[in-house]
């Protein structure tokens, strides 16, 4: 092998690594968003929590808010994922569609927003800073879709990260139950 062939296998790797550095930051960002919040969350937390420096952030990225827009973009797609996977693994919309209703409105997702859904671990952060809207209205418009067509869909959405919100909102009460509760009971006949 000539000195042009390890610098060329040198590079690649490097690249490879570089990706995969980028990847680990995008998904702790996500996690560390929807856990805390885009503006209680630095960009210097976001690297410790990958074990990098901040320098090797503005390798990869332009800024923070570039970072967010990506997350928020990722975070989405992963959700996406996962309802088409729901489709494949309950043998039909219908069966997928109750197994959603199920998981979103449980304690467990109440309880770990750091790995829930996007559309209400990102609400708060974005009604109150308009730069991202765009890349959340997308993922919204998309989510709302796998549920059900047009104006249904954003229903049963809404109730959906509505009622995870305030089951949050009041968590350690008896009416956070009753919050995800009411809310499995009215999201199923939504769809009907």
């Amino acid at each position: 092998m000539n000195r042009s062939d390890e610098g060329s296998k040198m590079s690649r790797v490097s690249q490879a690594e570089a990706r995969e550095n980028r990847k680990r930051v995008v998904e702790s960002a996500s996690r560390l968003f929807r856990e805390k919040g885009v503006r209680d969350v630095s960009v210097a937390d976001v690297m410790q929590s990958v074990g990098m420096t901040q320098g090797g952030f503005y390798k990869q990225f332009a800024s923070k808010a570039a970072l967010v827009d990506e997350a928020t973009a990722e975070a989405f797609s992963d959700m996406l994922r996962h309802l088409a996977a729901l489709d494949g693994g309950h043998g039909g919309h219908d069966a997928a569609w109750s197994s959603l209703i199920d998981s979103y409105l449980s304690p467990e997702a109440r309880d770990n927003p750091g790995n829930g859904c996007p559309a209400a671990g990102f609400a708060g952060d974005f009604a109150r800073d308009p730069e991202w809207r765009d890349t959340y209205a997308a993922g919204i418009r998309d989510m709302a879709g796998w549920i059900a067509p047009e104006d249904t869909g954003l229903a049963a959405l809404s109730t959906l990260v509505g009622a995870l919100l305030l089951a949050r909102a009041t968590a350690g009460s008896p009416l956070s139950e009753e919050i995800l509760r009411a809310a499995r009971k009215a999201a199923a006949r939504l769809t009907e």
